[in-house]
C-alpha cells in the first residue's frame, strides 16, 4: 500500500473510532474528529500533514515511487 491508501485509512478508521468514543464516553472526543478533519483539509492544498512524514520514516512508499506494470 502506499501513503495516499495508508492516511485514508488511517483517517477513516480515527474518525470513526473518535465519533464512537463522543457518542459513548464524552462529547469532548469530537474535537479530535475535528482535529482529522482539519488536518485532511489543509493537507488537500499543501500535500503535507503529520501522518505522511511518519508514515515516510517508517519506509511507506509515495505514490509516485510506483511505476505502472508495461501491459504486453
Amino acid at each position: 500500500m502506499t501513503i495516499d491508501r495508508y492516511l485514508r485509512l488511517i483517517a477513516g478508521a480515527f474518525v470513526a473510532i473518535t465519533l464512537a468514543l463522543g457518542y459513548f464516553v464524552h462529547p469532548a472526543w469530537f474535537l479530535f474528529t475535528a482535529f482529522v478533519a482539519l488536518n485532511l483539509v489543509q493537507s488537500a492544498f499543501t500535500n503535507w500533514c503529520p501522518m505522511m512524514a511518519l508514515l515516510r520514516r517508517f519506509g511507506v512508499k509515495d505514490s509516485l515511487c510506483e511505476v505502472p506494470a508495461k501491459q504486453s
